[in-house]
């Protein structure tokens, strides 16, 4: 503080001896004795307004220390009043001990039977905590009994009460409102049929039991044959409906079980080739066995009109050709041409076959191709991922599976398609043949009549 002041007052004089040196006659200044009581007053004033903040320090300082004092008083109070209540707890916790021996045994063999109660009790709110019975009704699961309460006679009889309300609720088929998530997450109130313990549905749609939020939620898939019984049956349209006893799990199967589209997805792109190579067999079998019906057709006319030739069959145009060859042929050259003419008309009846007949060889082949591949996918899925997921490793297993489906399926009918134009086209041949040799034979023996009959007139 001194040296503060000496600063001060230095700093002072020479602004006075600047200001004197510095200013004209004309500009008068303070004088020095009026800075130095200038000076002495601010000091005085510095000084007290120092004294006054000591002074209040001091009496904050006093007033902490009795609020310090006052906090220790309440907390020694506190302590003591801990220490009894904690004498006084284990006081109860000895009390209780023995009154809890003397009721065991005074109770004796109760204590087992109160344990199996609890048991069952417990196990029966595990079952049907996540069930359908308290779903749309007013009965609520027993409560768990007490370990350390006695059962009597009141709580006994509310439940066996309790029992017999659940039980009766199993057997009943229950309407009622509440809140239903669709599969595109809106929620609305719709009509909800209950059927005992075992499911419920709205407009045909099987629901999951509600969660913590109290909502139903439809199931992912209905299979389209249980969506119309169950619809039916909430109208009124049907007295009959699908139940499961397994609580669910049957019907939680049948909503994760694809469709017949969903299993043709599952075979990829050999799937995809083995259908349409399947198709375009089918279509070459079908457009081939019509136009050997249309043959068969017009050979059958033509058989009825012989001496009509038509060219709009095979047998006419054979008998036509042959009878262009006009007479002095011999025999062997004949039958050549007669050979000829049914060659020239056997690759239009055989037309298709061995196309039918190579895509009922290769389907199977692309079948045992998209096996192969499918278990490929399954291996590296066990690779990456182990064997402790079952569904990683399904994609794979459906594919291998659903190829060899399709590869059979398609084989077989396109087998009976080729046997079906193999025989047709036979008989068809076979007519041609047995008609063309009896034409041939005919005429050769009308030319061997004609020259004996010759030689006797010459004779």
């Amino acid at each position: 503080m001194a040296l503060a002041l000496v600063g001060l007052g230095v700093s002072c004089l020479a602004q006075a001896q600047q200001d004197t040196g510095a200013t004209a006659d004309n500009d008068p200044r303070p004088s020095m004795a009026r800075v130095l009581e200038d000076f002495r007053a601010d000091s005085q004033a510095a000084e007290a307004r120092d004294r006054q903040r000591l002074a209040a320090l001091l009496d904050d300082r006093q007033a902490l220390d009795a609020a310090l004092t006052e906090a220790k008083a309440r907390l020694s109070a506190a302590q003591q009043r801990r220490d009894t209540l904690e004498a006084q707890r284990d006081a109860q916790q000895e009390q209780l001990a023995e009154l809890r021996q003397k009721a065991r045994s005074q109770t004796g063999g109760l204590g087992g039977v109160q344990g199996v109660i609890g048991q069952r009790i417990g196990e029966l709110r595990d079952d049907l905590g996540d069930g359908w019975l308290t779903v749309g009704s007013d009965v609520s699961l027993p409560a768990r009994p007490d370990d350390d309460a006695l059962l009597d006679l009141d709580r006994l009889a509310a439940l066996g009460d309790s029992l017999a309300r659940l039980t009766a609720e199993s057997g009943r088929a229950v309407r009622f409102e509440a809140p239903v998530a669709g599969r595109d997450g809106t929620v609305e109130p719709r009509e909800v049929v209950r059927l005992g313990a075992f499911t419920a549905f709205s407009d045909g749609q099987l629901l999951r039991p509600p969660g913590d939020d109290g909502i139903l939620t439809m199931l992912d898939h209905t299979p389209g044959s249980l969506s119309d019984t169950l619809r039916a049956f909430q109208q009124g349209d049907s007295d009959r409906v699908a139940i499961d006893p397994t609580q669910g799990e049957v019907l939680k199967a049948l909503s994760q079980r694809p469709s017949l589209w969903q299993r043709f997805q599952q075979g990829g792109y050999v799937g995809y080739v083995i259908v349409a190579l399947g198709a375009i067999g089918l279509v070459v079998a079908l457009l081939q066995y019509g136009y050997l019906l249309g043959v068969s057709r017009r050979l059958r006319r033509q058989l009825r009109q012989i001496e009509q030739l038509r060219d709009d069959n095979p047998l006419g145009r054979v008998l036509a050709r042959f009878q262009a060859l006009g007479e002095g042929h011999a025999p062997e050259a004949l039958e050549a041409r007669l050979d000829e003419a049914l060659l020239a008309e056997q690759p239009r009846l055989e037309r298709g076959q061995p196309l039918v007949k190579l895509l009922a060889a290769v389907a199977p082949l692309l079948g045992l191709l998209g096996t192969v591949t499918g278990m490929i996918v399954t291996f590296q899925s066990i690779t990456v991922f182990g064997t402790g997921d079952p569904q990683l490793m399904a994609g794979g297993i459906s594919q291998a599976l659903v190829t060899t489906v399709l590869g059979l399926i398609t084989a077989v009918p396109l087998l009976f398609a080729q046997t079906a134009l193999a025989s047709r086209s036979r008989a068809l041949v076979g007519v041609l043949e047995g008609r063309a040799s009896a034409v041939l034979a005919e005429h050769l023996e009308s030319r061997q009549s004609v020259g004996e009959s010759r030689h006797v007139a010459t004779a």
